[in-house]
């Protein structure tokens, strides 16, 4: 006897194994039947009524004989490992997600999808990304977070990482969405940040435990990570990159796509600037995405951007602040351009940094945060 939470998880497992149930079949299945189970005891002529199913598929779904060894054996396995199934007629379900043409069915979840995830916006871009886009990233990721939106990546190198880690830092929430089994983390070296992540938010896939990373799998990742977003935000791409794929899978799903342009010298602005050519909101600051987003947010005060006013800066403070911007900048170049003597730059540099005003990078190089 396994319990009625697990004889439930049965039903949609056996389901999914059965040859020719994809995404779109098995919604419609389950809007029809109600539930796995009553759909894998359906007649033929039951079955043969909906939309998409001829007869070999439902000759397929009555003769069906699940291997129940191999599915007591996953759930066991999910249960050892901690992780959540959530299926799709389940309260916790994603609102947004459930609503695209062929949600998963079955999400495994480690962490905790909540309510206010409903406000999420995906953040993707380059794996090899550069400090232009890292900076931007973390900026833009920790200001969604204090107007209460869950940022959502797909925790690869780069773009992704340092968004998950911008919300994070700014004590906001985090969702990743990964090409791969939850117990099989990719890419490795991001062990530690998914450990975080299900703390502070939910790892989630549709892949059950044990699936490799494999290529095939990353678009169909991505249709998630744009699926359970009101909009999606690609801060660096080339032409060729993954997260243009996320792009074209927001517009099916009747999304938002914003892009943040870029040096047209960078071979990582191509996909960025191609996007904005094509009809993509080009986003020089929150207010560009945030007024998409709520059609109501009547142009606010700027205070909320105002770092020099947020930060409380004196003259001296001031003065340093607006000689440095998003690009590196060298002390030497900012002594110049302010006439103080170099150990007076220093130790307002220093102030700048505790207040979280500016970021020292390496070679004395220093950036607006």
């Amino acid at each position: 006897y396994m319990g009625s939470a697990r004889e439930d998880i049965y039903y949609w497992l056996a389901l999914r194994s059965v040859p020719g149930v994809g995404n779109v079949i098995f919604k419609r299945l389950i809007e029809t039947f109600g539930s796995p189970e009553c759909v894998l005891s359906a007649s033929l002529s039951e079955l043969l009524k909906v939309e998409g199913i001829g007869s070999s598929l439902a000759n397929n779904i009555v003769r069906f004989k699940p291997d129940k060894k191999k599915i007591i054996d996953e759930i066991d396995e999910v249960e050892r490992l901690g992780i959540t199934v959530i299926t799709l007629n389940n309260s916790a379900y994603p609102e947004r997600l459930k609503k695209i043409y062929d949600p998963p069915p079955i999400l495994y979840i480690k962490g905790e999808i909540t309510k206010e995830d409903e406000n999420a916006i995906a953040i993707v871009g380059a794996r090899n990304a550069t400090t232009y886009g890292r900076t931007v990233t973390e900026r833009l990721s920790s200001e969604l977070v204090s107007y209460g939106y869950t940022i959502v990546s797909g925790m690869a190198r780069g773009i992704d990482t340092f968004a998950h880690q911008g919300a994070m830092t700014a004590g906001g929430r985090t969702i990743a969405v990964l090409g791969s089994g939850i117990d099989i983390l990719y890419p490795p070296d991001n062990r530690d940040l998914a450990g975080k992540i299900a703390e502070n938010g939910a790892i989630i896939s549709e892949f059950e435990p044990g699936t490799p990373p494999e290529r095939i799998n990353f678009p169909k990742r991505n249709r998630i990570i744009s699926g359970i977003s009101a909009g999606v935000l690609v801060i660096e791409a080339s032409n060729d990159s993954g997260s243009l794929i996320t792009a074209n899978a927001a517009l099916e799903q009747g999304r938002e796509v914003f892009a943040i342009p870029g040096n047209i010298n960078s071979r990582n602005s191509s996909g960025t600037n191609g996007l904005i050519k094509k009809g993509a909101k080009l986003v020089e600051n929150i207010d560009d995405i945030l007024e998409e987003l709520i059609p109501q947010l009547a142009k606010r005060e700027v205070d909320m951007l105002n770092k020099e006013e947020r930060h409380n800066l004196s003259g001296e403070e001031e003065l340093i602040c607006n000689l440095i911007s998003y690009e590196p900048r060298h002390i030497d170049e900012i002594t110049f351009g302010s006439s103080l003597p170099s150990s007076r730059v220093s130790t307002i540099l220093l102030d700048l940094e505790l207040k979280g005003a500016v970021q020292q990078l390496d070679g004395n190089l220093y950036i607006k945060r």
